[in-house]
Protein backbone atom coordinates (compact mmCIF):
# COMPACT_ATOMS: atom_id res chain seq x y z
CA UNK A 1 0.00 0.00 0.00
CA UNK A 2 1.17 3.24 -0.77
CA UNK A 3 0.88 5.91 2.47
CA UNK A 4 -1.18 9.37 2.39
CA UNK A 5 2.04 11.24 2.55
CA UNK A 6 3.64 9.42 -0.69
CA UNK A 7 0.28 9.37 -2.65
CA UNK A 8 -0.10 13.17 -1.85
CA UNK A 9 3.19 14.54 -2.87
CA UNK A 10 4.58 12.70 -5.69
CA UNK A 11 8.05 13.62 -7.05
CA UNK A 12 8.40 15.88 -10.07
CA UNK A 13 9.63 14.59 -13.30
CA UNK A 14 12.39 16.47 -13.62
CA UNK A 15 15.06 16.68 -16.63
CA UNK A 16 18.30 18.01 -15.55
CA UNK A 17 19.50 21.22 -17.72
CA UNK A 18 21.93 20.95 -20.43
CA UNK A 19 25.32 22.98 -20.45
CA UNK A 20 25.51 25.86 -22.32
CA UNK A 21 29.09 25.80 -21.78
CA UNK A 22 31.21 24.51 -24.83
CA UNK A 23 32.85 21.49 -24.54
CA UNK A 24 36.78 21.96 -24.78
CA UNK A 25 38.71 18.98 -26.14
CA UNK A 26 41.94 19.20 -24.38
CA UNK A 27 44.64 17.32 -26.00
CA UNK A 28 47.92 17.09 -24.25
CA UNK A 29 50.91 18.21 -25.98
CA UNK A 30 53.56 16.03 -27.44
CA UNK A 31 56.78 18.73 -26.82
CA UNK A 32 57.08 20.43 -23.61
CA UNK A 33 55.50 23.92 -23.39
CA UNK A 34 53.89 22.84 -26.58
CA UNK A 35 50.61 24.52 -25.81
CA UNK A 36 50.53 28.11 -27.17
CA UNK A 37 49.42 31.55 -25.49
CA UNK A 38 46.73 33.53 -25.86
CA UNK A 39 49.27 35.98 -26.78
CA UNK A 40 50.71 33.60 -29.23
CA UNK A 41 47.46 32.79 -31.28
CA UNK A 42 46.21 36.33 -31.22
CA UNK A 43 49.67 38.29 -32.18
CA UNK A 44 50.38 38.37 -35.77
CA UNK A 45 53.86 38.67 -36.24
CA UNK A 46 55.00 41.46 -39.13
CA UNK A 47 58.16 41.67 -40.74
CA UNK A 48 60.84 44.07 -39.30
CA UNK A 49 62.23 46.01 -41.78
CA UNK A 50 66.35 47.27 -40.83
CA UNK A 51 66.60 50.78 -40.43
CA UNK A 52 68.72 52.39 -43.21
CA UNK A 53 71.44 55.02 -42.16
CA UNK A 54 69.92 58.57 -42.27
CA UNK A 55 66.21 57.56 -42.72
CA UNK A 56 64.44 59.80 -40.92
CA UNK A 57 60.86 59.17 -39.36
CA UNK A 58 59.57 62.89 -39.16
CA UNK A 59 56.64 63.53 -41.45
CA UNK A 60 57.39 65.81 -44.89
CA UNK A 61 56.40 69.04 -44.36
CA UNK A 62 55.67 69.26 -48.73
CA UNK A 63 51.76 70.26 -48.60
CA UNK A 64 50.48 68.30 -51.27
CA UNK A 65 47.63 69.37 -53.23
CA UNK A 66 44.56 68.12 -54.26
CA UNK A 67 44.36 67.84 -58.36
CA UNK A 68 40.10 67.32 -57.80
CA UNK A 69 38.05 70.53 -57.57
CA UNK A 70 36.95 71.20 -54.23
CA UNK A 71 33.25 70.04 -53.00
CA UNK A 72 31.83 72.54 -51.19
CA UNK A 73 28.60 71.51 -50.85
CA UNK A 74 27.42 71.68 -47.03
CA UNK A 75 24.34 70.61 -45.29
CA UNK A 76 22.96 73.85 -44.64
CA UNK A 77 23.52 74.88 -48.42
CA UNK A 78 21.49 71.12 -49.16
CA UNK A 79 18.65 71.64 -46.35
CA UNK A 80 18.37 75.95 -47.10
CA UNK A 81 15.32 76.63 -48.63
CA UNK A 82 15.72 80.38 -50.30
CA UNK A 83 12.45 82.62 -49.69
CA UNK A 84 11.87 85.78 -51.70
CA UNK A 85 12.00 88.92 -50.08
CA UNK A 86 9.02 91.11 -49.52
CA UNK A 87 9.45 94.79 -51.00
CA UNK A 88 10.10 97.04 -47.55
CA UNK A 89 7.59 100.02 -47.79
CA UNK A 90 9.39 102.96 -48.05
CA UNK A 91 8.13 105.94 -46.25
CA UNK A 92 8.16 109.40 -47.50
CA UNK A 93 10.01 111.66 -45.76
CA UNK A 94 8.20 114.76 -43.93
CA UNK A 95 9.54 118.43 -45.17
CA UNK A 96 9.98 120.81 -42.28
CA UNK A 97 8.01 124.00 -42.48
CA UNK A 98 8.77 126.20 -39.88
CA UNK A 99 5.67 127.91 -38.07
CA UNK A 100 4.86 131.80 -38.74
CA UNK A 101 3.24 132.17 -35.06
CA UNK A 102 5.04 133.52 -31.93
CA UNK A 103 6.63 130.87 -29.47
CA UNK A 104 4.36 131.36 -26.39
CA UNK A 105 6.65 129.52 -24.28
CA UNK A 106 3.96 127.54 -23.01
CA UNK A 107 4.51 123.88 -22.17
CA UNK A 108 1.97 121.69 -21.08
CA UNK A 109 2.07 122.05 -17.46
CA UNK A 110 1.76 125.54 -17.61
CA UNK A 111 -1.25 125.36 -19.86
CA UNK A 112 -2.77 122.94 -17.95
CA UNK A 113 -1.99 124.31 -13.94
CA UNK A 114 -2.50 128.08 -14.31
CA UNK A 115 -3.22 128.06 -10.54
CA UNK A 116 -5.54 129.54 -8.19
CA UNK A 117 -5.76 132.89 -7.05
CA UNK A 118 -5.48 133.05 -2.85
CA UNK A 119 -4.13 134.91 -0.30
CA UNK A 120 -0.47 135.82 0.14
CA UNK A 121 1.36 133.53 2.25
CA UNK A 122 2.21 136.34 5.26
CA UNK A 123 5.78 136.36 6.76
CA UNK A 124 6.20 134.64 9.66
CA UNK A 125 9.58 136.37 10.67
CA UNK A 126 9.62 139.05 13.67
CA UNK A 127 10.12 142.81 12.72
CA UNK A 128 13.82 143.38 13.22
CA UNK A 129 13.80 146.67 15.40
CA UNK A 130 17.19 147.73 15.16
CA UNK A 131 19.08 148.81 18.80
CA UNK A 132 20.80 152.15 18.59
CA UNK A 133 24.04 152.58 20.08
CA UNK A 134 22.83 155.25 22.57
CA UNK A 135 19.95 152.83 24.06
CA UNK A 136 20.69 150.82 27.11
CA UNK A 137 20.87 147.45 26.49
CA UNK A 138 18.04 145.70 28.58
CA UNK A 139 19.51 142.50 29.37
CA UNK A 140 16.23 140.81 29.74
CA UNK A 141 15.67 137.23 28.98
CA UNK A 142 12.83 134.93 28.78
CA UNK A 143 14.20 132.78 31.92
CA UNK A 144 14.51 135.60 34.18
CA UNK A 145 10.95 137.36 33.40
CA UNK A 146 9.42 134.07 34.14
CA UNK A 147 11.43 132.91 37.37
CA UNK A 148 12.23 136.28 39.35
CA UNK A 149 14.50 136.49 42.30
CA UNK A 150 13.16 135.61 45.78
CA UNK A 151 13.37 137.61 48.67
CA UNK A 152 14.73 135.49 50.86
CA UNK A 153 14.71 136.51 54.97
CA UNK A 154 18.43 136.57 56.75
CA UNK A 155 18.54 133.51 58.94
CA UNK A 156 18.07 134.14 62.98
CA UNK A 157 21.22 134.44 65.31
CA UNK A 158 20.22 132.17 68.54
CA UNK A 159 21.18 134.07 71.62
CA UNK A 160 23.94 132.48 73.80
CA UNK A 161 23.36 132.96 77.17
CA UNK A 162 26.09 134.22 78.98
CA UNK A 163 28.71 131.74 81.47
CA UNK A 164 28.23 132.25 85.14
CA UNK A 165 31.07 130.19 87.09
CA UNK A 166 29.95 127.98 90.25
CA UNK A 167 30.40 129.62 93.61
CA UNK A 168 31.72 127.30 96.28
CA UNK A 169 34.51 124.64 96.43
CA UNK A 170 34.20 121.71 93.50
CA UNK A 171 33.18 118.28 95.31
CA UNK A 172 35.30 115.73 92.82
CA UNK A 173 32.73 112.91 93.89
CA UNK A 174 32.00 110.64 90.82
CA UNK A 175 28.98 108.49 90.49
CA UNK A 176 31.48 105.38 91.10
CA UNK A 177 32.48 106.79 94.91
CA UNK A 178 29.24 107.58 95.13
CA UNK A 179 27.88 104.15 94.54
CA UNK A 180 30.99 102.05 95.15
CA UNK A 181 30.34 99.67 98.10
CA UNK A 182 33.75 98.72 100.07
CA UNK A 183 33.74 94.97 100.89
CA UNK A 184 35.57 93.23 103.58
CA UNK A 185 37.33 90.22 102.16
CA UNK A 186 40.38 88.26 103.01
CA UNK A 187 43.65 88.18 100.64
CA UNK A 188 43.98 85.34 98.43
CA UNK A 189 47.01 83.00 99.68
CA UNK A 190 49.37 82.36 96.43
CA UNK A 191 49.22 78.66 94.48
CA UNK A 192 53.15 78.57 94.19
CA UNK A 193 55.06 76.23 96.34
CA UNK A 194 56.94 77.15 99.05
CA UNK A 195 60.74 77.22 97.42
CA UNK A 196 62.51 75.51 100.29
CA UNK A 197 65.81 77.31 98.58
CA UNK A 198 69.24 75.96 101.26
CA UNK A 199 71.44 78.62 101.74
CA UNK A 200 74.93 77.12 101.42
CA UNK A 201 78.26 78.92 101.54
CA UNK A 202 80.05 76.77 98.86
CA UNK A 203 79.59 77.89 94.93
CA UNK A 204 76.82 76.30 92.72
CA UNK A 205 78.01 72.86 91.18
CA UNK A 206 75.50 72.96 88.50
CA UNK A 207 74.15 69.31 88.66
CA UNK A 208 71.26 68.27 87.11
CA UNK A 209 69.85 63.82 86.13
CA UNK A 210 70.98 64.53 82.93
CA UNK A 211 74.62 65.49 84.04
CA UNK A 212 74.56 62.74 86.40
CA UNK A 213 73.50 60.03 84.12
CA UNK A 214 75.45 60.95 81.02
CA UNK A 215 79.30 62.24 82.69
CA UNK A 216 81.26 63.09 80.20
CA UNK A 217 84.02 60.80 78.76
CA UNK A 218 87.98 61.80 79.16
CA UNK A 219 89.15 61.85 75.83
CA UNK A 220 92.45 63.08 74.55
CA UNK A 221 93.27 65.27 71.39
CA UNK A 222 94.24 63.49 68.32
CA UNK A 223 97.56 64.60 67.29
CA UNK A 224 98.47 66.42 64.03
CA UNK A 225 99.17 63.67 61.27
CA UNK A 226 101.91 64.74 59.54
CA UNK A 227 102.29 63.82 55.59
CA UNK A 228 105.69 62.75 54.20
CA UNK A 229 107.29 65.20 52.49
CA UNK A 230 108.67 64.77 49.08
CA UNK A 231 112.52 65.18 49.53
CA UNK A 232 114.50 68.23 47.64
CA UNK A 233 115.96 66.92 44.48
CA UNK A 234 119.96 66.82 44.39
CA UNK A 235 122.19 67.67 41.61
CA UNK A 236 121.64 69.37 38.93
CA UNK A 237 117.86 70.05 36.78
CA UNK A 238 117.86 67.16 34.06
CA UNK A 239 114.42 69.34 32.33
CA UNK A 240 112.91 65.93 32.38
CA UNK A 241 108.52 66.28 32.17
CA UNK A 242 106.72 63.32 32.79
CA UNK A 243 105.92 63.48 29.45
CA UNK A 244 109.45 62.94 28.15
CA UNK A 245 109.99 60.25 30.60
CA UNK A 246 107.44 58.44 29.61
CA UNK A 247 107.37 59.11 25.77
CA UNK A 248 108.28 56.42 23.40
CA UNK A 249 108.77 57.48 20.23
CA UNK A 250 107.86 55.52 16.78
CA UNK A 251 108.81 55.55 13.51
CA UNK A 252 106.91 57.19 10.98
CA UNK A 253 105.48 55.24 8.18
CA UNK A 254 104.51 57.81 5.39
CA UNK A 255 101.18 56.84 3.82
CA UNK A 256 101.00 55.93 0.08
CA UNK A 257 99.73 58.32 -2.23
CA UNK A 258 96.20 56.86 -4.12
CA UNK A 259 96.51 59.90 -6.52
CA UNK A 260 97.63 57.98 -10.17
CA UNK A 261 100.44 58.94 -11.69
CA UNK A 262 100.01 62.41 -14.51
CA UNK A 263 101.99 60.01 -17.27
CA UNK A 264 100.69 60.38 -20.67
CA UNK A 265 99.17 56.83 -21.83
CA UNK A 266 100.62 55.84 -25.31
CA UNK A 267 98.98 52.82 -26.94
CA UNK A 268 100.31 51.32 -30.23
CA UNK A 269 97.04 50.54 -31.68
CA UNK A 270 95.18 53.43 -33.80
CA UNK A 271 92.82 55.68 -32.30
CA UNK A 272 88.96 54.25 -32.66
CA UNK A 273 87.20 57.67 -33.56
CA UNK A 274 84.30 56.12 -34.81
CA UNK A 275 80.78 57.26 -32.67
CA UNK A 276 77.18 57.14 -33.43
CA UNK A 277 76.88 60.63 -34.82
CA UNK A 278 79.57 59.85 -37.72
CA UNK A 279 77.32 56.47 -38.63
CA UNK A 280 74.12 57.85 -38.57
CA UNK A 281 75.39 61.44 -39.77
CA UNK A 282 74.92 61.75 -43.75
CA UNK A 283 75.96 65.10 -45.18
CA UNK A 284 73.73 67.37 -47.14
CA UNK A 285 74.05 69.73 -50.19
CA UNK A 286 73.09 73.14 -48.87
CA UNK A 287 70.86 74.45 -51.10
CA UNK A 288 70.14 77.83 -52.00
CA UNK A 289 66.71 79.45 -51.28
CA UNK A 290 64.21 78.95 -54.05
CA UNK A 291 62.54 82.37 -52.95
CA UNK A 292 65.71 84.27 -53.69
CA UNK A 293 65.05 83.52 -57.82
CA UNK A 294 62.08 85.41 -60.04
CA UNK A 295 61.07 82.05 -61.21
CA UNK A 296 62.40 79.08 -59.01
CA UNK A 297 63.07 76.18 -61.14
CA UNK A 298 60.63 73.34 -61.23
CA UNK A 299 57.82 75.59 -60.39
CA UNK A 300 55.01 76.74 -61.86
CA UNK A 301 53.70 80.57 -60.76
CA UNK A 302 50.03 79.88 -59.99
CA UNK A 303 48.48 83.15 -58.87
CA UNK A 304 49.23 86.24 -56.63
CA UNK A 305 47.23 87.50 -53.13
CA UNK A 306 46.02 90.78 -52.26
CA UNK A 307 48.93 91.27 -50.37
CA UNK A 308 51.13 90.75 -53.00
CA UNK A 309 52.41 87.53 -52.63
CA UNK A 310 53.09 84.82 -55.25
CA UNK A 311 52.37 81.49 -54.95
CA UNK A 312 53.80 78.19 -56.98
CA UNK A 313 53.34 75.10 -57.94
CA UNK A 314 55.94 72.10 -57.90
CA UNK A 315 55.93 70.51 -60.77
CA UNK A 316 55.20 66.57 -61.10
CA UNK A 317 56.50 64.49 -63.32
CA UNK A 318 54.78 62.69 -65.60
CA UNK A 319 53.95 59.24 -64.98
CA UNK A 320 53.55 56.78 -68.58
CA UNK A 321 51.25 54.53 -68.58
CA UNK A 322 51.97 50.93 -69.70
Amino acid sequence: MVPTYKDDYRAWDLHKSELYKPEQTYQLPTVKFGNSTTFQDDFVPQEIKPRQSGQSFKPSSVVKRSTAPFNGITSHRLDYIPHQLELKFERPKEVYKPTEQRFEDLTTHRYDFQGLIGETAKICRPVHTRVTQNARFEGSTEFRECFQPWEIPPPEVKKVPEYVPPTGSMLLNSTSHLDYVPYQANRILPIRPVSHRRSNNFPFQGKSTMKEDFPAWENCRQGVIKKQQIPNPSGKFDGLSTFRSHYVPHKLIPTESCKPLNIAFKSSVPFDDVTMYSIEYTPKIQEICKASYPSPPGYIFENTNSQGHKFFRKITPAVKSF
